[in-house]
């Protein structure tokens, strides 16, 4: 503890006389950032290096003397005064008690992909999910993307008629209802007969729990076997209990923004718009929320979140493209 009181110190005193020698470039009349004496601004830089949680204060200290250092404009006095900061900072990331701790969770990160590219495997799938509120462009901007990467395209539809498919298969039904439908324009009512009819189809589950498990196996299946963006059906959190690699997006606008874009995409007046807007989040919300224990729409439980009205479709895409997906190839 004495030779890293002895470093505190010492560090202390080069921070002070950086201090010093920045506002003598500068001559500002904003005056240094210490204005007292050297043996208490030492002492109190010295306590500042040694207790957390109030390393950020230095850190502020810091940025004060930085933001001066960049308005020099002799460029020889600048280049001096940025590299003694710099090299005063590295000093700094040396110490113990002034070595940052990181945020990261590994298990999460250990699912992302975009946060270590370097280290995943080159056989590994691009697998993007996109949770999105009604209105937002979510979907266009899926299939737009996925068909800008080259990549498949899954929603609600696609994997409605896929999972339709399987089942008329597996049972041999001639019946046209709808398997996959979990309450998404209005519940349907079913007869007893069609309730017992499921729950034996369906090994005693009822069908949209039924549905929720085929379709969470069928998301595992995809995003083991190819690259794909699948939009809405919680695959974030499947993807996430089953540790299979993904890249979460949500997507989002505001509430007007959103009811002007239905009226037009779906030529429907202003009060039946608001009514359908409102009707879609609190299913999407419900569903979310019932399957998964999870938030909707709260940003800890995705990798980006992205307020779709402030870019446009295409836009939202290229940024996406930025953030996420051209960090591969670098």
């Amino acid at each position: 503890m004495a030779n890293n009181k002895d470093i505190y110190i010492e560090l202390a005193n080069r921070i002070y006389d950086l201090d010093g020698e920045v506002y003598k470039c500068v001559g500002s009349s904003l005056g240094r950032t210490f204005t007292g004496s050297r043996e208490n601004t030492i002492r109190a830089l010295s306590m500042l290096m040694y207790t957390k949680p109030d390393g950020h204060l230095l850190r502020s200290e810091l940025a004060l003397i930085s933001n001066m250092a960049r308005t020099i404009k002799n460029k020889e006095d600048k280049s001096r005064m940025m590299t003694e900061y710099n090299e005063i900072l590295k000093a700094m990331e040396q110490l113990p008690d002034m070595s940052a701790t990181d945020i990261v969770n590994a298990e999460r990160m250990a699912l992302n992909p975009a946060a270590h590219w370097d280290e995943v495997d080159e056989n590994a799938h691009l697998v993007i999910c996109i949770s999105r509120t009604q209105g937002s462009a979510g979907n266009d901007i899926g299939f737009e993307l996925a068909d800008k990467l080259h990549i498949n395209y899954y929603d609600s539809e696609i994997f409605e008629q896929v999972l339709k498919r399987q089942e008329e298969e597996k049972f041999h039904i001639k019946e046209k209802e709808c398997f996959t439908e979990f309450d998404k324009y209005g519940k349907k009512r079913e007869t007893l007969k069609s309730k017992l009819r499921n729950m034996y189809r369906y090994h005693g589950l009822n069908r949209e729990d039924a549905v929720f498990f085929n379709m969470s196996d069928l998301i595992c299946n995809l995003a083991r076997t190819e690259d794909c963006i699948i939009v809405g059906r919680c695959a974030d959190i499947i993807l996430r209990n089953n540790y299979i690699p993904h890249i979460s997006l949500f997507i989002s606008a505001p509430f007007e923004v959103r009811l002007h874009y239905m009226m037009n995409v779906r030529e429907m007046d202003q009060k039946t718009a608001v009514k359908f807007l409102k009707k879609m989040d609190r299913q999407h919300k419900k569903y979310y929320e019932f399957y998964t224990s999870e938030k909707w729409g709260t940003p800890e439980n995705y990798d980006l979140c992205i307020n779709s009205a402030n870019y446009g479709i295409k836009e939202t895409i290229e940024i996406i493209e930025r953030l996420i997906i051209n960090r591969k190839k670098a």
